[in-house]
């Protein structure tokens, strides 16, 4: 089976040949850890990107860089507000409780996976302030999230005021950041710091990259204790310069969002195909989740195309930045055939 007919997950996609090139161009000897010319760069280089400044690590998996961000922000005697299908919750098998030491998931429900201020509102005032109950210390959003819906810049700002209204942290999990911004058209400031985020957990591997995340800290004194996380987590790499090319190289020239275009571009084709009636949710992202009966699934699949059964009679297309757009046709084709 070609790449170009798979649609189970960006995971899977090929790294883009920037990376390739920026990871020969590291392999020289340099000063080990984060102490690297590589390294060394890329405060500045993200700073530029989100035009204020911040403290950027590298992180090898989204889940590192996610629950990095929130044990830095809660104590293990407290929680994090989240959607109740949240990557955090429901595929990161208990490491935010790992790495925060304890600390509460706090579950709310919201179309599309968003959750809205009411209902942190709602949530947290039902809570007594004893102490016989948790406390919430954080807020966790996904952008997009996981049903492929994108937050507006205003939608986040709604939710940082509520957070700075009740002293709590606001972190972003952005493993499909650039795709949300690809599709709102709004800056990464506007979506990130100028509406509330404290911290943002910004996707590479998804998009083009092969083991490289960053993770961002909106004000650089937010970094300090995350930095001593990342040695004892075991994820300060001693070659930290591979993780830091591959970002560099991604920001350069915008890649990142040239990618994230691409992607999205492909889904919105696939969409056209699906039509409105078969689309579970709005497709604002990379993400496409299709009602189909299991013997319509079968058809598809007969044809050559690859994808999961997501719930009963539903499936989920992902598509990457190099999706083959000729496989797209045929399979927006096949859909609509259907």
């Amino acid at each position: 089976m070609g790449p170009g007919v798979r649609f189970f997950s960006d995971n899977a996609a090929l790294a883009c040949p920037q990376v390739m090139r920026a990871l020969g161009d590291a392999n020289r000897v340099d000063i080990p850890y984060d102490g690297d010319a590589w390294s060394q760069r890329l405060d500045a280089a993200f700073s530029t990107l989100f035009e204020t400044k911040v403290a950027a690590l590298w992180v090898a998996t989204g889940t590192a860089a996610n629950c990095l961000a929130l044990a830095a922000m809660c104590p293990p005697t407290g929680a994090v507000i989240c959607h109740r299908d949240a990557h955090i919750e429901v595929d990161e098998g208990g490491a935010p409780g790992f790495y925060t030491h304890g600390a509460k998931l706090m579950l709310l429900g919201g179309a599309g996976a968003k959750i809205a201020p009411a209902a942190i509102v709602d949530l947290c005032e039902r809570i007594r302030p004893d102490v016989h109950q948790v406390q919430p210390a954080a807020i966790s959003i996904t952008n997009a999230t996981e049903y492929g819906l994108s937050y507006r810049a205003a939608e986040v700002a709604a939710i940082g005021a509520e957070a700075k209204r009740r002293g709590l942290g606001l972190h972003m999990d952005g493993a499909r950041f650039a795709n949300a911004v690809a599709f709102t058209g709004e800056t990464p400031a506007e979506l990130t710091w100028r509406a509330g985020v404290d911290a943002l957990s910004f996707g590479f591997v998804k998009n083009g990259g092969i083991n490289a995340e960053a993770l961002i800290f909106f004000g650089p004194e937010r970094a300090t204790n995350a930095r001593r996380m990342l040695k004892r987590a075991g994820h300060l790499q001693s070659k930290g310069r591979f993780l830091a090319a591959q970002l560099l190289a991604m920001i350069e020239d915008d890649l990142w969002l040239t990618n994230a275009r691409a992607a999205n571009a492909a889904a919105a084709a696939l969409a056209e195909g699906a039509g409105q009636e078969r689309l579970v949710h709005p497709v604002e992202a990379n993400e496409l989740f299709v009602r189909m009966t299991a013997n319509e699934a079968v058809a598809l699949r007969a044809q050559g195309f690859d994808f999961y059964d997501w719930a009963p009679g539903e499936v989920r297309l992902v598509t990457s930045w190099n999706q083959d757009m000729e496989a797209v046709g045929r399979l927006a084709a096949a859909i609509a055939a259907l």
